[in-house]
């Protein structure tokens, strides 16, 4: 069978939800959570054992695939997001009952605690596997798994194809026996699948409850003649790691950084581990290849590798014998790197979608709303008016913002931004509220443009997709309507950031009707005209 991929691997996938933490607490404690820069309370990231290995395989040019269940939620949606922007293949059915997640809490030293619900992993069996995946396994140099939250019974399974069709494999053992035995599988399916490993990769608390040995060498080499794998390589924190094999028995130590969140530094290791494999390299240099990926996750937050500078700071790091590593495929999966247009019109009806139910997670409900219609409540009792405005595409939606405002029972007024600075400030009364759209929140029009309305006494509701632009630091009230990706092949042009801007300021609009109790009389009186005048007027009687 012709090999597509370098790597698949079967296992957690899983959203973090990461909070900040001044310390990690015990049974019957308080503590009151910190925020990040942004002022978010807390971060959603793309993670889980086997998601975030293959990421980090992936950015070092890889050509990976991930397999298995995940629900047909918000959630999942998030996770396939990130997998496309990881260039990640998928081969997922979304018939789990939901999608995975984490409550990672991380202290100011980059320490962790971690709660997890594998949910659809955790549904997982060996008779799935061999019905649904088993030509894509067979489709790869490597298969990857883990011990963690996959049932045994479908690790075994997924070992079992890979042996059968000469696949390498590498499992990641990453709780203890104990808890596996506790929630996993049984004594006998632990024991198989750790034979059947060519590459195990065991957690420091995993071995020495297999081995009672704390020396991550010497642990490495009981396990290696008591399991027969290739090589056994042991993760050991700021002290490196240990590798018992044929071709070396050593320690490699570790490259010292500054954690800001050791989050899956372990995860990333092995990716780096299987791209040293891959490339060819010596053991050595695969290991240090190995700690410089578990060095740059340590430098950010959340345990898949930042797209803009992770890659350069893995090889920052690296100081072994040169590897040619392929660049990596910033392309979707879902898209063929000769023709970026493939498929790319479902390709964004899926983004939009993603992208609005991730905003719908960080604004939440009503609440974020309150004080902005506050403000223009207020103003409107004093007498004042409100006015729309924005630069370039977002002028648009001011129009259509400003229009559906006012036949909501909130007059609005469209406001140029452009003409503002050239006598259309004039429009503006002091004490009037101006919301002001733009996705960077830094356009040079927009800004001279808010500079005149503020020194005129206007009051700004910014909306923008930046939470630290100029635009959210000097507006009175500040709406977040940001997107990571826009939808297209080039990822420039305004398409979901347009959306999000409409969903958020369709929901201050909501805020605002429900406040007037606007009925269906109010609406026809101000919409009288065509099928909507007819549909909303009162039904004649007949004397």
């Amino acid at each position: 069978m012709e090999k597509r991929f370098d790597l698949v691997g079967i296992g957690s996938m899983v959203v973090d939800l990461i909070y900040r933490t001044p310390r990690i607490i015990g049974g019957e404690e308080k503590i009151a959570l910190g925020k990040y820069d942004s002022g978010e309370a807390v971060k959603m990231l793309v993670g889980g054992v086997a998601l975030n290995h293959l990421s980090w395989a992936s950015l070092l040019g890889l050509r990976v695939g991930i397999f298995g269940k995940q629900g047909d939620d918000e959630y999942g949606r998030f996770l396939r997001a990130g997998m496309d922007r990881y260039a990640i293949d998928k081969h997922i059915t979304l018939d789990g009952a939901s999608s995975s997640f984490a409550h990672i809490f991380v202290d100011g030293e980059g320490g962790r605690a971690i709660y997890m619900s594998p949910a659809a992993t955790g549904e997982t069996t060996g008779v799935y596997l061999r019905a649904e995946h088993a030509d894509y396994i067979r489709s790869s140099q490597m298969l990857s798994t883990e011990i963690s939250q996959l049932p045994l019974d479908a690790v075994v399974a997924a070992l079992e194809i890979a042996r059968e069709a000469g696949v390498a494999t590498v499992l990641d053992v990453d709780i203890p026996r104990s808890d596996a035995l506790k929630s996993l599988g049984g004594a006998s399916d632990f024991e198989r699948a750790l034979k059947l490993a060519d590459y195990l990769k065991p957690s420091k608390a995993c071995v020495i409850e297999i081995t009672g040995e704390s020396d991550a060498l010497r642990a490495a080499r009981i396990l290696r003649e008591k399991y027969g794998a290739r090589a056994v390589v042991i993760t050991d924190g700021e002290m490196g790691c240990a590798i018992a094999s044929a071709e070396l028995n050593d320690r490699v130590p570790a490259y010292l950084t500054k954690a800001v969140d050791s989050t899956g530094a372990g995860d990333a290791f092995l990716g780096g581990m299987i791209a040293g494999s891959t490339y060819g390299l010596k053991w050595k240099d695969t290991l240090k290849l190995a700690n410089a990926c578990g060095a740059a996750c340590c430098e950010i937050s959340g345990a898949t590798p930042d797209l803009s500078k992770s890659r350069a700071r893995v090889f920052g790091f690296y100081d072994g014998e040169p590897v040619t590593a392929r660049e990596f495929a910033a392309t979707s999966s879902s898209q063929s790197s000769s023709d970026p247009y493939l498929n790319a019109v479902p390709h964004f009806l899926q983004i939009a979608v993603e992208e609005l139910d991730k905003l719908r997670g960080k604004i939440g409900g009503a609440e974020y709303f309150r004080r902005a219609a506050d403000l223009i409540t207020k103003a409107e009792s004093q007498g004042n008016r409100i006015h729309v405005t924005g630069i370039g595409k977002p002028e648009y939606v001011a129009g259509y913002i400003s229009a559906l405002f006012s036949s909501t029972g909130t007059p609005a007024y469209f406001l140029h931004g452009t003409e503002c600075v050239h006598g259309s400030a004039g429009q503006v009364a002091a004490g009037d509220v101006v919301i002001a759209i733009s996705n960077s929140g830094e356009t040079g029009e927009m800004k001279a443009t808010i500079s005149a309305l503020k020194r005129n006494g206007a009051l700004i509701v910014g909306v923008s997709g930046n939470q630290n632009s100029w635009l959210a630091n000097v507006s009175d009230e500040f709406l977040y309507a940001g997107v990571e990706r826009e939808g297209s092949p080039l990822n420039f042009e305004p398409r979901a950031s347009i959306l999000a801007e409409i969903y958020t300021l369709a929901a201050l609009s909501i805020e605002l009707q429900a406040r007037k109790n606007i009925t269906r009389a109010h609406y026809n009186a101000w919409h009288p005209g065509g099928t909507i005048g007819k549909a909303t007027a009162e039904p004649e009687v007949d004397l």
